[in-house]
């Protein structure tokens, strides 16, 4: 017979991956009810807190994280945006040599530097080096107590913390979008006319052919889109941290995992909500 020691152990270890399952799902559902209400909150940071989001962007400029000043986010995105569109004038111009069209490099460059890269890499630096200082930032309140102390004053708390975070990281993402993208732009032709020898006319040419003020304006609102997911992940996992500092530790190293899986995600979802499942080329008319 079955030793009633031997049930209990058998059913805790059964208890223990449900148990974990639903704390996970219990969770996402905490972190996508905070989400919802930070997006709600913003008429109400904009109208109420005003002169505190000034204060956020003024912090995330030129404070903190340095986005402006002191050789910050910006140098960071600048060099990440030129290596990475390096690599893609290099492998552009390798693929199109195999079937003869290199002239075609400056239409490629155009479309992935536009599309892809330059929002991906300034909402990542922005997740590293913003959205981790939110993380601490409420963290630190949270374990202080800080956040309870402002809900007992009847300050809503979610506005006040999280939605002029979120509108400060909307507006800080557009000029490092811009220099990650012009980075872009400048390393790809370097890599394709000066040192591939490709002629310099015929890439500006198919380069401005394909490049849309469509195309500029989808990339710049998938660049704020994900700028509002890093700052709503990262200052809900600070909201809810717990476990002293190194569980705020803890909080913004999951907070950076998540925005940039989330980011991942919402790449692929706005490329074929803004372009399309079958895209077309602006000036060509090939799809």
């Amino acid at each position: 017979m079955i030793s009633y020691t031997t049930f209990e152990r058998a059913r805790s270890a059964t208890r223990r991956p449900v148990a974990a399952t639903v704390d996970g799902f219990a969770a996402i559902g905490r972190h996508v009810v905070f989400g919802c209400k930070a997006i709600a909150g913003v008429p109400t940071a904009l109208r109420r807190y005003f002169k505190h989001v000034m204060f956020h962007i003024g912090d995330v400029s030129f404070g903190y994280a340095s986005l402006l000043a002191g050789g910050g986010t910006i140098g960071i995105v600048f060099a990440m945006s030129a290596v990475a569109a390096m690599m893609v004038g290099v492998e552009t111009q390798r693929g199109l040599e195999l079937i003869g069209m290199t002239s075609l490099s400056g239409m490629l460059s155009a479309i992935a530097n536009t599309r892809e890269l330059a929002p991906v890499v300034a909402s990542i630096a922005l997740a590293a080096k913003v959205g981790t200082g939110f993380t601490a930032q409420l963290g630190a309140m949270r374990i202080s107590d800080e956040i309870d102390a402002l809900d007992a004053m009847a300050v809503r708390s979610i506005p006040f913390l999280a939605s002029t975070r979120l509108v400060a990281s909307a507006v800080c993402v557009i000029p490092i979008y811009m220099v990650g993208l012009l980075a872009s732009y400048v390393a790809t032709r370097l890599i394709v006319v000066n040192f591939q020898g490709n002629s310099a006319g015929t890439y500006d040419y198919y380069f401005h052919l394909a490049l849309s003020p469509s195309d500029l304006w989808y990339s710049l609102t998938k660049a704020v889109v994900f700028a509002m997911i890093v700052a709503v992940v990262h200052c809900s996992y600070g909201f809810y941290a717990s476990g002293g500092p190194e569980g705020v530790g803890r909080a913004a190293g999951r907070a950076l995992r998540t925005s940039i899986l989330a980011i991942g995600v919402t790449d692929v979802v706005l490329t074929f909500a803004l372009w399309g499942l079958v895209p077309t080329i602006p000036g060509v008319g090939l799809s």
